[in-house]
């Protein structure tokens, strides 16, 4: 019996309780998000050009010109034919660009004209609308959907380790 009882002993001493970390974690949230407007343009230039056989330049002051300033200018020339009766080719072309657009004035964030140029990229802004998101003490979440341009997002996250 007193083996028993030694063998019971030494068995339960080789027994370790077992120590395991639980960690639960939950964690939620809501991400409200409303779109900028934005505005890309590029500003596009004059060009002026002139080509041809058995012709004469007639101006005085030379070829055809492009002016500077706020608005585009452009002056033609005058050509004739050198030798009547005989073959000839003339081109002349203008393309007008964009003129010197005025200072953008930006007044608490809002821009209220924007120019328009030879090329442009123009997005409006979201509109917030009814755009809301609430979390309760209990975690439950509510996102209301907004206006154009708006996203809501809500995540509930729950995470168990064991280790």
């Amino acid at each position: 019996m007193k083996k028993q009882i030694m063998l019971s002993v030494a068995l339960l001493g080789l027994a370790t309780p077992a120590f395991a970390d639980i960690t639960h974690k939950m964690q939620t949230s809501i991400q409200l998000t409303v779109d900028g407007a934005g505005s890309q343009a590029t500003r596009l230039g004059s060009t002026y050009s002139v080509t041809g056989n058995n012709i004469t330049l007639d101006t005085a002051g030379g070829l055809g010109s492009l002016s500077a300033g706020a608005a585009v200018g452009y002056t033609a020339a005058d050509y004739s034919i050198n030798t009547a009766g005989s073959a000839f080719s003339f081109t002349e072309s203008f393309l007008e660009g964009d003129a010197t657009p005025s200072a953008t004035t930006v007044t608490a964030g809002v821009v209220p004209a924007l120019p328009i140029l030879g090329s442009t990229l123009t997005t409006s802004g979201g509109v917030a609308g009814t755009l809301a998101g609430t979390i309760t003490t209990g975690g439950a979440m509510t996102v209301t959907a907004g206006g154009a341009g708006t996203t809501g997002i809500g995540q509930f996250i729950t995470e168990l380790s064991i280790d």
